[in-house]
């Protein structure tokens, strides 16, 4: 329903890419001041529609109507900045300060130097051409918050920001009077600064009056209430389809509208049910007690002032086994290059990284995979496996699996040239989680992915049988996710801390200064002392069940050589059930050892397991 006298009217709005489209005959209406959250799934067309509202694209039909004499600003997903400038020029590019009132043109400088000091941007003398793209990303919210406008358009926003940045703009924002539209996939994010949440699903536009708690639980109604018409029309499509076939000859002139009934009810039976996935519980392979030890591992950078940018000092920590940790800490504290150095990319300065024999990871990284542009999804996936293994015998093959993380098979057979900036990190995600890891290294993988991909990795990484180490600025995900973390405060300062980032959060915030530095010194102490007592030797109790596994294991091999032996001799039965001549075994004795084979070979299987575990120790 449109808004009295609103902000923004949207009308009819329809979009199309080659044959795809996006959205269709489309309504809104944003209310002055209002905080609005738009939640949609990558490829479907967000990012489409927030350039079509910002003038910088145009829709095939419909009207945009912004009220007269407001000023909209619009902070892009890559930001396209005058590159010829230095940062501060940059941070206040659309104002024309030479022609404004002295001390308005203070006031914007200002502001915009304390903003830029709030996101970690000091120099700011510095020349756009030597930023990052995070920094440029920096500069470019800078430059809208700066400007103030009365609507003002956000795509992913948090991207590039560190905790405490996305934590100072979330108030920022909560606490503004400009009217907000943005897109983000921090869901602590939406639920703090949204009011009202648009969901673009389906080429249709939803509206949930309410933050994102509101809005899951309203959706998940719809979702209910759509399934239950879908369900219905589906048996009233099947009854109308037999008369279709059944009466060839009624479809005269009388028959017609119920022929034109059929067409349109085939349409509605066709639709995109919303069901109940499957959690997605592969089988990793075997990973042993041995994860990895960082052995008082240091690591430092030149900087152009002469000085040392100090990563890690003396660092020394031991992995556990299924371990899910996180690491948090403002950027540029070496979190990317202590993953780099875990993996061997990158050499520490002294000490070492020492993985277990057993450990094989997969590794998401912030940079990306370089795809053949000419590919199609599905070929890309097979280069990595044609399935992966669920245990139990079961399998999944490669297309399933793209379709467990969204790709239908039409957009399987799409080739990559033709996928979003989205679509392509989830695509990146699949061929990570295709190699079947035990060990995952996630560097921000939240950045670009929808909310339901991330929903669907979450619930992946709940079940995971490895272990995880995942690097990432999004809150909700960590919090979900990780059992404990890994702060960087900076200087090569590390603190071991258990629990998730919000329990962090919570205990930094009680803790006075001091004690709060005394903590993250003596986390190295306590690394080490607990290190020592992980690098034990086996116990009494475990050298018997370890001596007991060894005599099993031999046992039930030279049974599994007997049975195997004995069932290749033997001759087979004949067509009624019964031996053939010369047969030592009875049909019985064949069946029942058929049966206990497999029960053998799996008693095997877990009892080497558990051989393997304590053989590390021995």
């Amino acid at each position: 329903m449109a808004q009295v006298n609103p902000f923004l009217q949207v009308n009819g709005l329809t979009r199309s890419v080659g044959d795809k489209v996006l959205f269709s005959n489309i309504s809104m209406g944003i209310a002055e001041r209002q905080h609005v959250g738009l939640i949609a799934q990558n490829g479907t067309g967000k990012t489409t529609l927030l350039n079509i509202l910002s003038g910088k694209d145009s829709a095939d039909e419909g009207t945009v109507i912004y009220r007269k004499g407001i000023a909209v600003g619009y902070l892009e997903q890559i930001p396209q900045l005058p590159m010829h400038m230095t940062v501060r020029e940059a941070a206040h590019w659309h104002l024309d300060l030479a022609h404004m009132d002295a001390e308005k043109a203070l006031e914007y400088e200002i502001r915009s130097n304390q903003i830029l000091t709030k996101l970690k941007i000091s120099n700011l003398d510095q020349p756009l051409t030597q930023l990052s793209g995070g920094q440029l990303k920096r500069v470019a919210l800078a430059n809208v918050l700066t400007i103030e406008p009365d609507f003002l358009i956000l795509d992913e926003p948090t991207n590039h920001l560190d905790l405490e940045m996305i934590e100072w703009l979330e108030k920022y924002l909560s606490r503004t009077c400009m009217t907000l539209l943005m897109v983000t996939h921090d869901r602590y994010f939406l639920d703090r600064v949204c009011s009202m949440i648009l969901e673009l699903d389906d080429q249709t536009l939803y509206t949930y009056r309410g933050n994102y708690a509101y809005y899951l639980e309203k959706r998940q109604e719809r979702v209910a209430a759509t399934n239950a018409q879908i369900a219905r029309s589906q048996n009233l499509y099947r009854t109308e389809l037999d008369w279709m076939r059944r009466m060839p000859q009624a479809r005269g002139h009388k028959a017609r509208y119920r022929e034109e009934a059929f067409y349109e009810l085939e349409k509605l039976a066709k639709q995109r049910m919303e069901e109940k996935r499957m959690r997605l519980q592969l089988k990793s392979s075997y990973i042993g007690s041995k994860i990895f030890e960082a052995e008082y591992v240091s690591k430092s950078f030149p900087m152009p002032d002469g000085g040392q940018k100090v990563i890690l000092k003396d660092f020394y920590y031991n992995f556990s086994r299924y371990e899910k940790m996180g690491i948090v800490g403002p950027n540029g504290t070496g979190k990317s290059t202590f993953v780099k150095m875990l993996l061997g990319e990158v050499r520490p300065d002294s000490g070492r990284f020492v993985v277990g024999e057993t450990v094989r990871f997969g590794y998401f990284s912030q940079e990306g995979m370089h795809f053949d542009q000419q590919m199609k999804v599905i070929d890309a996936i097979r280069r990595q496996a044609e399935y992966v293994d669920l245990g139990g015998g079961r399998h999944l093959t490669a297309m399933q699996f793209l379709q467990h993380f969204m790709f239908t098979p039409e957009q399987q057979q799409n080739y990559i040239y033709k996928l979003s900036g989205g679509e392509r990190r989830r695509l990146y995600l699949c061929q990570v989680l295709m190699q079947n890891p035990n060990f995952l290294v996630l560097d921000e993988p939240t950045n670009d992915l929808d909310i339901l991909t991330l929903q669907i990795l979450e619930e992946y990484l709940a079940d995971f049988r490895g272990c995880v180490i995942v690097v990432s600025h999004d809150r909700y995900f960590m919090d979900k996710v990780v059992d404990h973390l890994l702060v960087f405060h900076g200087d090569g300062e590390v603190q071991d801390f258990p629990g998730n980032y919000t329990q962090f959060r919570e205990w930094e915030s009680l803790q006075p200064k001091a004690v709060m530095e005394k903590e993250v010194k003596s986390t190295a102490e306590r690394t080490r002392s607990r290190s020592n007592d992980e690098k034990r030797r086996l116990s009494y109790k475990e050298r018997r069940e370890f001596e007991q596994l060894t005599a099993d294991i031999e046992t039930l091999e030279q049974e599994k050589t007997r049975i195997v032996t004995a069932l290749s001799c033997t001759a087979n039965v004949d067509p009624m059930g019964r031996p053939i001549s010369g047969t030592t075994l009875s049909v019985q004795e064949i069946t029942e050892m058929s049966k206990r084979l497999p029960l053998l070979q799996a008693e095997l299987d877990e009892k080497e397991m558990r051989w393997l575990e304590l053989s590390e120790w021995a």
